[in-house]
């Protein structure tokens, strides 16, 4: 990206996330998940790193929150209540420690703490006594809530420390009291509350403290400004000790592969938790050296909060795909470059419909958020037109199903949101499907001719390709086609087919615009499945013979549903195929054409045993042809196209000497 490009991205993500800030920090409204926001921040932040000099006082990652409102006193905070910077692996923690240790030495313990997700605040106290509660506010300035927060339950009114006392936290709402609180309003038919966070926060500005007394507020301590000891740990437990409550999730660890433990540990092990979190705090133990690396911006040097996996983020459309399902079906699906989410890489999001399409208005080139709520495939929550280029058009479902399968028909059946291939139904294209995931191209499972595939279709024993692993030879034989032992041996060879080579079962997954070629060049180019299944426009498109149509064409089959859900289910019944290496392999960079009859075996066998040695197969004599094998008959086009090309034409013998020497 040039630094025309970055400059009008940063200046529509600024104002996009202002508006966010604004709403959520001083209204206490939400136009877009915390998760969401989080990714476009991150996404400023590192377009700023790149471009430093696009740097302004008023950008979002120069400031910590939003400003006071009016209608409290306004308080000017000793010492300023600071935000920490987020990280997102690994890596970046590392980086951290790196710059750090390279400021104050060796760091020799690291302290943790589970980052809640509430309302900021601030409580004093002089000789024991509570005398003022200050929020966040914007870090310098904070509003004075004190009357609110005497109403929660855990905050002590009085400590047994002497002199001044500062102690920070957040004021939470618990999972289980948000959940009663909006049983209360649902059966007093108001609307509910829309999350933990907002409440809190709405409560403790109520100019009422009977409200914030209703809420079940709960105040959750993570700092004491004062007294200052000299570890963080220490600061922990003096504020137990003076009758705070604290998250009881703080460590202390002297080894950073340690804190990476923790860190997994706390992402599955915060489901128990009763209140939010969408991360970990990780601080340099020691106070003194804390204090000394001292504050970059907005944030302290010596701490930062590890962001957990979001449910939702920020995303570039790049192309929008239609997938034909196993029953005809067309699913429209998002292509955007990988990102994570929910502790996994996508790159695909489902559009569901052309309906869904329109009601979204996403384009190609358009910002999405995109969301993963225990779905196989991620969704696209909202379009974020604030980002959106002008250069961008709608995306004319039809003229894209013409355009993607010109071939082919489609109708919407009446009273369906879907296009359908026009003239099929789904049994007839499962019969289709399991045919040519039989034949001898894909797996040759012998007995699953279409006689057969019918029979096992229309007595309902197979409704999808896994069924057939399903089978038993005692279910088998009660149809009118089959005997015992020819039952027996259908299963037999099914179950040999649980574990082919990897061309073969792409070939037979019969994806658009992929024979046995391509099949043979995605299983060298990714090796096994699970790499084929995650491989990017880029990837496919870096492979020899693989254009735009065909890549397009893959990422849209692996990015439906259903198709998803077939692989998952053939490997939970056994079915695996072997992974691939062409380490070894004599013929590799060789190509070879096959024509006519051969005697010694067919010619599928003899294209498959080139493959097996590394060879690349074809279907037509081009410049890169190694040469051509032709058995009797062979095609004259071909012949003559190798003999124009200066081709070497080679005899069956020949073939035969070359596979007998390897």
């Amino acid at each position: 990206m040039d630094k025309t490009a970055a400059a009008e991205r940063i200046a529509k993500l600024r104002e996009l996330i202002n508006d966010y800030r604004y709403h959520y920090h001083v209204l206490d409204e939400s136009t877009m998940s915390e998760a969401a926001a989080d990714s476009l921040k991150h996404e400023l932040s590192e377009l700023e790193k790149q471009f430093p000099n696009l740097i302004t006082p008023d950008s979002p990652t120069q400031r910590v929150a939003g400003k006071p409102l009016d209608k409290f006193t306004k308080v000017t905070h000793a010492e300023r209540m600071i935000s920490l910077a987020d990280v997102f692996s690994e890596d970046e923690i590392r980086e951290w420690v790196i710059s750090n240790e390279k400021l104050a030495g060796r760091i020799q313990e690291y302290f943790t703490d589970i980052k809640m997700d509430g309302l900021a605040c601030a409580l004093h106290y002089e000789d024991g006594f509570l005398v003022q509660a200050v929020t966040r506010g914007d870090g310098l300035v904070g509003e004075d809530v004190t009357m609110n927060v005497r109403t929660i339950e855990n905050v002590p009114l009085s400590i047994s420390e002497k002199g001044h006392v500062e102690a920070r936290g957040e004021i939470v709402i618990f999972k289980k009291d948000f959940e009663e609180l909006n049983k209360l309003q649902k059966r007093a038919g108001e609307k509910p509350y829309a999350n933990p966070r907002n409440l809190a926060a709405g409560s403790i500005r109520q100019l009422d403290p009977k409200v914030a007394a209703s809420r079940r507020l709960k105040f959750m301590a993570y700092d004491l400004v004062t007294p200052n000891l000299p570890k963080h740990s220490e600061a922990y437990a003096k504020l137990r000790e003076l009758g705070f409550r604290t998250s009881g999730e703080d460590k202390v660890f002297t080894n950073l592969e340690d804190v990476f433990a923790e860190i997994e540990h706390l992402e599955t092990y915060r489901q128990t938790l009763p209140f939010n979190t969408d991360g970990m705090v990780i601080k340099i133990n020691d106070r003194k050296v804390y204090q000394k690396l001292g504050i970059v911006g907005k944030t302290p040097r010596g701490a930062v909060a590890f962001k957990f996996p979001a449910e939702e983020a920020t995303t570039v459309v790049k192309d929008i795909v239609i997938s034909i399902g196993r029953t005809g079906a067309a699913t429209p699906v998002a292509i955007f470059d990988p990102v994570q989410l929910a502790g996994s890489t996508v790159k695909h999001a489902s559009l569901h419909n052309a309906d869904e399409i329109k009601r979204l208005d996403v384009r190609i080139g358009d910002t999405v958020i995109i969301y993963k709520a225990g779905d196989i495939i991620p969704q696209v929550k909202e379009v974020l037109t604030t980002l959106r280029p002008a250069s961008t058009e709608p995306f004319n479902y039809l003229k894209s199903l013409k355009s993607q399968y010109p071939e082919l028909e489609f109708e919407r059946p009446e009273g369906e949101v879907v296009y359908r291939i026009k003239g099929e139904n789904s049994d007839l294209i499962l019969k289709r499907a399991i045919e040519y995931y039989a034949s001898k191209p894909a797996l040759n499972i012998d007995g699953l001719g279409e006689k057969n595939v019918e029979a096992l279709v229309d007595s309902g024993l197979v409704q999808s390709v896994s069924d057939l692993y399903r089978l038993s030879p005692q279910k088998i034989s009660q149809l009118e086609r089959f005997a015992d032992l020819s039952a027996r041996n259908l299963v037999k060879a099914i179950d040999a087919s649980k574990h082919p080579a990897l061309n073969k079962f792409i070939t037979a997954l019969g994806i658009r615009h992929v024979g046995a070629q391509t099949a043979t060049t995605l299983a060298r180019g990714f090796g096994s499945m699970e790499k084929l299944q995650e491989a990017t426009e880029e990837q496919l498109l870096a492979l020899p013979d693989i254009g735009k149509v065909v890549a397009e064409s893959i990422l849209a089959f692996f990015a439906d549903e259903d198709n998803i859900k077939l692989l998952q289910d053939l490997k939970s019944l056994g079915v695996e195929p072997e992974t691939v290496t062409l380490d070894g392999l004599p013929l590799v960079g060789k190509s070879y054409v096959v024509t006519g009859t051969l005697d010694s075996m067919g010619r599928e066998e003899a294209e498959d045993r080139l493959r097996a040695l590394g060879a690349t197969v074809t279907g037509g004599v081009t410049k890169k042809t190694t040469a051509l094998i032709a058995g009797d008959k062979p095609g004259k086009s071909k012949t003559d196209k190798a003999a124009k090309l200066d081709i070497p034409i080679i005899g069956e013998a020949d073939l035969l000497k070359i596979l007998k020497a390897i």
